[in-house]
């Protein structure tokens, strides 16, 4: 639907009304996607509501993808895109890279399209995220992260494990903005006590399928980098690695697997892996 001035005007005044900070940007968005000025209408008291955007246009952009987006999906942040863009930097071109806790597949998709001669699996147990995932060209392994690993292949398979798990202390989700509460899956956001419980099950896994050297991205916050370090080192990582924006806050951890631990260097799948 084109969008004459007046209306453009108008939907940004209202949503700045409703409290969205990119009230703008959002406007141009709900301009374009809407067929009719009723449907624009319908969409702007959802939005309002403090629905997300991306749940009622359908899409979000990540690292310059359009990615599908399904109403009840966590919604991929452009703050995880710099997690995205170093891990492809750190995938060879003929690579594997397993993306846990894959969402609707941001981060695997980027990993695709930046490398496309490597194999990337997501992994996800909500079945409708797996869907998003699966709908945004994502092969998908639909699973709990610890039985998931062992379908997926034996110890050292993967060049790249990236991670963008709940990491929020449950005491502090009080702090997110309320429409995130409201509408977002409380399991994508809610890491427990420390914020740690999902984190140190990736660790976990990522120290046995990694190939020595292989690279872990893990997406944390506030100061976590420092409570993750050990755990990191206590699974045999070496090289660690806070990487911050450029506000100065913490957004990520990488990893490197270190090569003297002992390991199965078997090159040989599990029947109906699908990276075969």
């Amino acid at each position: 639907m084109r969008s004459d001035p007046a209306m453009a005007a108008r939907t940004t005044a209202r949503l700045a009304r409703a409290g969205c900070v990119a009230a703008p940007d959002e406007a141009a968005d709900l301009t374009a996607a809407a067929p009719t000025p009723a449907v624009l209408e319908t969409w702007l008291r959802r939005r309002e509501a403090g629905e997300p955007l991306a749940w009622i246009v359908g899409q979000v952009r990540f690292c310059g993808h359009v990615l599908a987006i399904d109403p009840g999906v966590y919604v991929p942040r452009f703050q995880t895109e710099d997690l995205a863009r170093r891990a492809a930097s750190l995938l060879p071109s003929r690579g594997r890279a397993l993306d846990l806790c894959t969402g609707a597949g941001a981060v695997a998709v980027h990993l695709q399209r930046a490398v496309p001669s490597a194999a990337v699996i997501g992994v996800e147990r909500d079945l409708v995220a797996a869907g998003c995932a699966g709908g945004n060209g994502v092969t998908v392994v639909i699973d709990d992260l610890g039985a998931s690993i062992g379908v997926v292949g034996a110890g050292g398979m993967f060049d790249v494990v990236t991670a963008v798990a709940p990491y929020v202390p449950t005491d502090a989700l009080h702090l997110l903005p309320r429409d995130t509460l409201r509408y977002e899956p409380r399991a994508a956001l809610d890491g427990g006590a420390d914020g740690l419980d999902v984190i140190r099950r990736v660790i976990a896994r990522a120290g046995e399928v990694l190939r020595p050297g292989g690279w872990l991205l893990i997406e944390v916050g506030g100061d976590q980098d420092r409570p993750v370090a050990p755990l990191l080192r206590a699974a045999g990582f070496g090289e660690v690695a806070a990487h911050r924006d450029g506000e100065g806050d913490l957004r990520f951890v990488a990893a490197r697997a270190d090569g003297y631990r002992k390991r199965q260097h078997d090159a040989s799948l599990w029947p109906g892996d699908p990276l075969r």
